[in-house]
């Protein structure tokens, strides 16, 4: 007994030096385009990687609409504009995101958490992590994820007739990132998502002051990307104005010389993380993503 009262303060006093344990940061998750929230072998497989990797984190999983399919359909369907403020409804209802969380985005979920970031500051976003993100948009619609076929041979023609008509740019979700090089003016002028975000119309000081607020924004590029066009718009670069062929990286782009959205002082203040990793779009081993990605969530 004496021993037993003896061990009681110095475990006291040991607790209070300690501290308590820091909590672990909530993540939230979007899934891309054909893809939804569960998917047990998308969205679904990384929820469970990140719970078993990092022990007691809350991880929410994006879904639009009240079941999987319409979650589905409206990554091809739903004005983005609507889907950014109804996540950041849902974002702004949980109580276990309002001391903070981190984000990270696969495909199309990566510029829409950007975003929520730049539109949405309550709860505060902390790291953003953008796997394969189109974040100066597409110019070009390769092949298309999902299981309908007939869909993607729709969405095709559709750009190529009339991306930036109204009806389109109101009704697909692909349109509101279709960035042509060749006709910019319609681009800034018509684009309801992307050219808003990227600040093409002029300076929302908000939307520059919330990204800047980030302590980390990691973008994720495929180096064999056979999907996203041009493949260096995951890194913030994209086609040189006027043509097609020939890219530039981000530190060339107008976007950053003007710095309209605050990233050529992130980059300087080591905020920006560019990352490579050899496979196609959203193709990646289990290994480089505990390696690479994990430690952000930390």
């Amino acid at each position: 007994m004496a021993a037993l009262r003896t061990a009681v303060p110095v475990l006291a006093l040991l607790g209070l030096c300690l501290g308590p344990a820091a909590a672990v940061t909530p993540l939230v998750i979007w899934h891309g385009m054909g893809d939804s929230c569960c998917n047990p072998v998308s969205m679904g497989y990384i929820q469970k990687l990140v719970e078993k990797k990092i022990p007691g984190i809350y991880v929410l999983s994006l879904k639009i609409g009240s079941n999987l399919i319409q979650d589905m359909e409206n990554s091809f369907f739903m004005n983005v504009n609507d889907q950014v403020s109804e996540v950041c409804g849902q974002l702004a209802t949980d109580p276990h995101l309002k001391g903070g969380y981190n984000a990270m985005g696969f495909s199309q979920g990566g510029q829409f958490l950007r975003a929520v970031a730049q539109r949405c500051p309550s709860p505060p976003m902390l790291n953003l992590i953008s796997i394969g993100g189109q974040h100066q948009g597409v110019y070009g619609f390769p092949r298309c994820p999902g299981e309908s076929s007939h869909i993607c041979d729709w969405i095709r023609k559709t750009l190529d007739l009339g991306a930036y008509t109204k009806a389109v740019q109101e009704h697909l979700v692909q349109a509101e990132y279709w960035h042509d090089p060749l006709k910019e003016e319609d681009y800034r002028k018509n684009s309801i998502f992307l050219a808003d975000i990227n600040q093409e119309r002029g300076i929302n000081e908000t939307y520059k002051k919330n990204l800047m607020a980030l302590k980390k924004f990691v973008m994720v590029k495929f180096l064999n990307d056979t999907m996203v066009d041009p493949p260096v718009s995951e890194w913030f670069g994209f086609y040189k104005s006027g043509q097609a062929k020939e890219t530039i990286p981000l530190q060339e782009t107008a976007l950053y010389k003007e710095d309209r959205l605050g990233l050529q002082e992130m980059d300087k203040a080591g905020k920006l993380v560019f990352l490579g990793v050899k496979g196609d779009h959203l193709h990646f081993s289990e290994e480089w993503f505990d390696s690479t990605i994990l430690p952000f969530l930390q």
